[in-house]
């Protein structure tokens, strides 16, 4: 895996892949078009944001590049590579419960607060991938 170069590309599966956590500043991409959503993402070492219709669908701190981000009305699932340890938060709906797998390991569940997020946390090496699953 590496960075996403084009910071946010459409995948031939579907998918999406955005994040590009070795800049040294801030650069966004505005008014990606995918599947009749809008799309816009912020990247660099520090954060990474992925917007969607104007909500915030994916935050991580630091920055982080993911692959494969896809959602189902069951489920989010996506790879993700960082530098170092990351912080994630989804937006989800609101109050309901989510699994939470990395790696096929299973972190428990998690509430999602009244405005819909969750927030869980990736132990990672530099340049290490984990593979994430939301289920709700």
């Amino acid at each position: 895996m590496a960075n996403v170069k084009e910071l946010l590309k459409a995948e031939e599966n579907g998918s999406l892949s955005f994040g590009d956590y070795s800049l040294t500043q801030k650069t966004k991409l505005d008014d990606f078009s995918f599947e009749g959503d809008t799309y816009k993402v912020k990247t660099f070492q520090e954060i990474t944001r992925l917007e969607k219709n104007g909500g915030v669908v994916y935050e991580s701190v630091p920055g982080s590049a993911v692959h494969g981000y896809k959602e189902t009305e069951r489920q989010i699932v996506f790879e993700t590579e960082a530098a170092d340890d990351l912080q994630i938060t989804l937006e989800v709906e609101p109050e309901k419960e989510y699994k939470v797998y990395v790696n096929d390991t299973n972190l428990g569940k998690l509430k999602s607060s009244l405005s819909g997020k969750i927030s869980f946390s990736i132990e990672l090496d530099a340049g290490e991938t984990a593979k994430v699953q939301i289920v709700k």
